[in-house]
């Protein structure tokens, strides 16, 4: 007679654990409705147990006896940096657990002055080294905006001339000091002490990046969460009109998002609901009586957006997080670039948990200002360096025969599987599928040495770091490869290729004494090897050429002669238009119509199967149209909102196959 339950040995019980999330994940994208914040907590509480519960086996279960070994320092190294990250993550969780929208406040106070004249608006347009064809759009966009009462500042800390001479054609200010003391914050303080000094000084302050462009509502959007007085800032998200390096690099730029899209566009409304939320510098408005209270921007730090949000916070000033695409700009176009940007963030946070303004500090933060500062110091000073050891440990059973993490098979399945792919499943339901573990590892690892670095630099000396600017523009139109980037990539990666094939093929190393913990090791040397040749393959920067992610196909009129067509408009820039359609001779002249820009002379120069290649030759009016047409409209969002799965996966294929990947 068989047993009315059938029995599972441990594999299989522990495998069940697995399914039932599966099962899990199957349903709660139906169920769970992300804006609500009790779906939100109870996502995170679980994750929370299932993490507690994790660390616990960890503890008990998987380290190395007491006693002055080998096998103890790495075993238990490992598990402090491992909880380390874990604390961070509990952190995170909490944070995650609320959630708020401010677009429909956006929507109810919009133009709250009624019929009072409109707040003055001062937007600063901070500049060091950019090139015209950065700081034009940026420029053209600011003075386009439909709030009335605005005055645009160009700050040009490069004392150029030649930009002096544009502005003055564009109708906008400029202004130059005759230092670069304090750097952008120092810039953009002499721009205050400027207009403070004026008859009418502004009532709010916007500051752009010199490479972000505001969309046409950006001023109108922001200030109508001013209608709450006690209010001293309010960001909006930063979108990209071109694809970071990542995205590039790897030929994701139609199937994955940008690095920055998963804090934008879920982390700040989180931290948000929280009355967190954080000043990142550009896109954001200010109020002037807030400025002035504090003496204007803090230069304390190299990141000195997130030090004013501290400061306003400590005077009482509340930070508000608008979730809307109300501006765009340019991601770092090269590795180098990407790296550096993100270990000065790190450099600077960490100048901040130093400063007096720091989680310790005698200072008047609430409790959660200190609560914010040190869960992105926990951020920075963890998720690196673990990054790094995740790569390196596994190396040390395969060569040294040590044992840092023992543990059987079914175990890991249970406690670390289950809690691994439980987060991956409340994550992606929360960001609607922004989520993906192999690309995230490979993001963190790239910079993971730099950022490891300014993170204990910045700890331990805090002082006298020059301010880093991160380059924009500049000859992207040919393959470079970042050999000194990538070299300890391919190191490590033929490490771990060489400790793999050495315990496979020999029984002097990674002896079989570790029983279950030698296919632990197994499984993560092999997601190493995927995540370092994944690394590896990002440090090759491909050609890059413009591209207006957000554009969609359009119809257009081209004439030439005394005939006319109606062809589709499939990729548009500021001089060059494919359209799809009825061919050409190469050369031949005509005008083609687009909406909102009027006829623009046009030749074609180059023909395809299924239509052709226009040179484009707009006039100065109609010059300006295109700008305002591919970077300030409304509503619209360039770029890539969440992961598409089928697409990603053929795209990294193309990739790893090395054809079409950087088209």
């Amino acid at each position: 007679m068989m047993p009315f339950f059938p029995h599972f040995g441990e594999l299989g019980s522990a495998g069940i654990h697995l399914l039932l999330v599966i099962g899990l994940a199957c349903l709660l994208p139906s169920v769970v409705d992300p804006t609500r914040v009790w779906h939100r907590a109870v996502l995170m509480a679980i994750s929370a147990v299932l993490a507690l519960r994790y660390a616990w086996w960890r503890a008990t279960e998987t380290l190395a006896p007491a006693g002055l070994t080998v096998d103890m320092a790495a075993s238990w190294s490992l598990f402090a940096l491992e909880m380390l990250v874990l604390a961070g993550s509990l952190s995170s969780f909490l944070i995650m657990a609320r959630f708020r929208d401010r677009r429909a406040e956006a929507d109810a106070h919009w133009g709250w002055w009624g019929d009072a004249t409109p707040p003055r608006l001062a937007i600063l347009i901070a500049t060091y080294n950019e090139e015209l064809a950065v700081l034009e759009r940026t420029i053209v966009g600011a003075r386009s905006l439909r709030h009335p009462n605005k005055v645009v500042m160009v700050l040009d800390d490069g004392r150029r001339d030649w930009l002096r001479d544009f502005c003055a054609k564009q109708g906008v200010e400029y202004l130059r000091r005759p230092d670069n003391k304090g750097s952008k914050a120092g810039n953009i303080n002499h721009a205050l002490e400027r207009l403070a000094e004026s008859d009418m000084p502004p009532d709010f302050v916007a500051v752009l990046d010199a490479d972000f462009v505001p969309h046409l509502g950006f001023a109108s959007r922001c200030l109508a969460l001013f209608h709450d007085p006690e209010v001293g800032l309010v960001q909006t998200p930063q979108h990209f009109f071109n694809a970071d390096p990542i995205q590039h690099n790897l030929g994701l730029t139609r199937s994955y998002p940008d690095e920055q899209r998963f804090f934008f566009d879920h982390m700040q409304p989180a931290r948000d609901g929280w009355g967190i939320a954080f000043c990142c510098g550009t896109s954001s408005v200010v109020r002037w009586k807030a400025l002035q209270e504090i003496g204007g921007l803090p230069t304390e730090s190299v990141t000195e957006d997130f030090m004013l949000t501290l400061a306003l916070q400590e005077k009482g000033w509340k930070t508000a997080y608008l979730a809307e695409p109300l501006t765009e700009g340019l991601a770092p176009e090269g590795l180098k670039e990407y790296v550096t940007q993100r270990a000065r963030w790190c450099l600077g946070l960490m100048q901040i948990a130093r400063s007096s303004l720091g989680p310790f500090a005698r200072s008047g933060l609430r409790l959660r200002d200190r609560w914010s500062v040190a869960d992105s110091v926990f951020y920075w000073t963890t998720t690196f360096p673990f990054r790094l050891a995740a790569i390196v440990y596994p190396l040390l059973y395969w060569f040294f025969n040590v044992t840092v993490v023992d543990a059987a098979l079914p175990d890991v399945i249970s406690y670390f599987g289950t809690y691994f792919l439980w987060i991956i499943v409340a994550l992606n339901v929360l960001s609607r599928g922004m989520i993906v573990p192999v690309l995230s590892d490979v993001s963190q690892l790239l910079g993971a040495a730099a950022i490891s670095r300014a993170a204990f630099t910045g700890l331990l000396r805090p002082k006298g770091h020059p301010f880093s600017v991160t380059a924009k523009g500049g000859d992207r139109s040919r393959i470079v490869i970042q050999w000194r980037l990538m070299a300890p990539f391919i190191f490590l990666l033929a490490l771990t290729l060489a400790g793999l094939l050495v315990g496979i093929f020999s029984d002097r190393f990674a002896f079989s004494d570790a029983g279950d913990g030698k296919w632990v090791i197994l499984f993560w040397t092999l997601y190493n090897l995927i995540v370092l040749s994944i690394t590896i393959l990002a440090c090759i920067e491909l050609p890059r050429r413009e591209r207006h992610v957000a554009d969609a196909p359009e119809r257009a009129t081209f004439r030439t002669g005394g005939s006319e067509s109606r062809p589709w408009i499939t990729s548009l820039t500021a001089d060059t238009v494919r359209l799809r359609g009825r061919g050409m001779p190469l050369g031949t002249r005509g005008t083609l119509a687009i909406d909102g820009v009027g006829e623009i002379p046009a030749r074609v120069i180059a023909r395809y199967e299924d239509g052709v290649r226009l040179h484009l030759s707009p006039d100065e009016q109609q010059h300006e149209a295109l700008m305002l047409r591919f970077y300030t409209q409304d509503d619209l969002a360039p770029g890539v909102a969440r992961v598409r799965g089928p697409a990603l996966i053929a795209d990294l294929a193309r990739r790893l196959s090395f054809s079409s990947g950087g088209r």
